[in-house]
């Protein structure tokens, strides 16, 4: 009786030193969850689950966080229940596959089943792991042999090893029972853009503007009915001194068009969509931003010069020059619009005489405020054309300040094969100290290092335009 009062005394602190299992959670346990996406692969996720607690101390590890977590900003707060307090977390991000288990297991035993081909009988035979790196290094018995021989069977999945990424945290709870947990954490591998659709009707003043959220999931986990926002701006970040390459997304899915509401985020825009929507693993996945059916907007011919042609002697320069149409959107309520506008890309199209859609350019637009004006460029035109000649040029005389002095005249020649006449912006960046001597047509000096011209072109004819510049480099 004696040593049985002894031996039950000496394993009681044993069992007490025995660790309980790990409580896991999965995405059953969760109650809700929010997804706040920012420019710049970057994003804010808050997942509340509930769960029941133990007293005292316990390993609980959450399981399908994102892949790309960074585990120092994750904060974990009981959103209802006792208080528990936080003593340690692990972020367990190496996963499950053939290669890492392969790896886990160099220096242990496994077992390597053969099938014979005539028979189909298998055969089992002991092999110990040698290497797992750029190749595979077995010794079964007395040889040693690389690459598969056959199919390897392991006894267990190693402790360190993952099949989802799982974040382990060790809490102290105050008293056992139900608690709500939120987690609130940073992660990479959440990117959205905005994409424009917009269609140019016929008379080329107003447009049918469609604005699109374009969400791309690259984190290594979904997010299920999630309240999505979208805050737009650029907010400063610690660069980290390494960068993960992305990969191309695989898969496109469009979501039927919700609501978008737009509110101020101290200087940034904050849009939530007015659904709660799923984010699946490696997809892209298109919301509805905004829809504007009459914009009103200016075109533009635009010819641009260059900097080097006013201090060599060069006759003609780039026969013929390209000729850029523009777009001007003025984002105003005025105007159709009147919304802030994220940074993305506009495609335009325009009808046909058929009526059917064409496509006729593409530009991106940085973030545009309401009240500002957006620039879209389509490309080139066909029917608009222009030759820049050198008409003279000579060197002046070195001033007191020993500075180079040139003059130099141009002629441009504008074309304009449409039935229509229209007006071409020429826009000259002269270097250095520049006086404009003689011009055919008036001009304002735009900038510092500019000088603008506003040259109308007649319908199926030409407009010429002569000036004589002297500049101080």
């Amino acid at each position: 009786m004696r040593h049985g009062l002894r031996a039950l005394a000496f394993a009681a602190p044993l069992a007490g030193l025995v660790q309980a299992a790990p409580l896991r959670s999965t995405l059953d346990d969760q109650k809700a969850l929010a997804v706040t996406v920012y420019n710049g692969d970057l994003a804010l996720v808050k997942d509340t689950r509930e769960l029941t607690l133990p007293s005292g101390e316990s390993v609980l590890e959450l399981r399908d966080v994102s892949a790309q977590i960074r585990p120092e900003t994750a904060l974990l707060r009981v959103a209802k229940g006792n208080p528990i307090a936080l003593l340690e977390q692990n972020f367990d991000f190496d996963l499950l596959t053939p290669a890492k288990l392969l790896e886990k297991y160099i220096g242990r035993e496994v077992r390597v089943v053969r099938t014979h081909p005539t028979t189909g009988a298998d055969s089992t035979e002991t092999a110990r792991v040698l290497a797992a790196g750029e190749g595979v290094v077995l010794k079964i018995g007395d040889r040693i042999e690389t690459g598969l021989p056959g199919r390897l069977v392991f006894d267990a999945v190693p402790d360190n090893l993952r099949d989802r990424p799982t974040l382990a945290v060790t809490v102290n709870g105050d008293g056992a029972g139900q608690r709500a947990l939120e987690l609130s954490y940073l992660t990479g591998g959440l990117t959205w853009q905005a994409d424009y659709v917009a269609e140019l009707a016929a008379n080329e003043k107003e447009l049918a503007l469609s604005g699109w959220v374009t969400l791309t999931n690259r984190s290594g986990t979904a997010y299920r009915n999630a309240r999505l926002q979208l805050v737009a701006g650029d907010v400063n970040r610690v660069q980290p001194a390494l960068q993960r390459d992305v990969m191309a997304a695989e898969m496109m899915a469009k979501a039927d068009a919700g609501a978008m509401r737009e509110e101020s985020l101290l200087d940034y825009h904050l849009y939530t969509l007015g659904r709660p929507t799923t984010l699946a693993d490696q997809q892209t996945k298109q919301v509805a931003l905004l829809a504007a059916p009459a914009v009103q907007v200016h075109k533009e011919y635009r010819l641009s010069g260059a900097e080097y042609y006013y201090g060599a002697q060069i006759g003609e320069v780039d026969t013929p020059h390209k000729v850029a149409v523009l777009l001007h959107v003025d984002n105003r309520k005025a105007a159709g619009l009147g919304l802030p506008l994220p940074a993305g890309v506009v495609r335009v199209y325009q009808r046909d005489s058929a009526g059917g859609a064409q496509f006729v350019g593409e530009d991106r637009i940085d973030h545009t405020p309401q009240n500002e004006t957006a620039r879209i460029k389509l490309g080139d035109a066909f029917d608009v054309t222009a030759r820049r000649t050198q008409t003279a040029f000579k060197v002046l005389t070195v001033d007191t300040d020993q500075r180079p002095q040139f003059e130099s005249a141009w002629r441009l020649d504008l074309k304009n094969a449409r039935k229509t006449p229209v007006t071409v912006t020429v826009d000259e960046p002269i270097p250095g100290d520049w006086t404009l001597i003689d011009s055919s047509h008036p001009h304002k000096k735009a900038a510092a290092h500019t000088a603008r011209w506003r040259v109308t072109v007649p319908a199926g004819g030409g407009q010429t335009l002569t000036y004589r510049v002297r500049v101080k480099i």
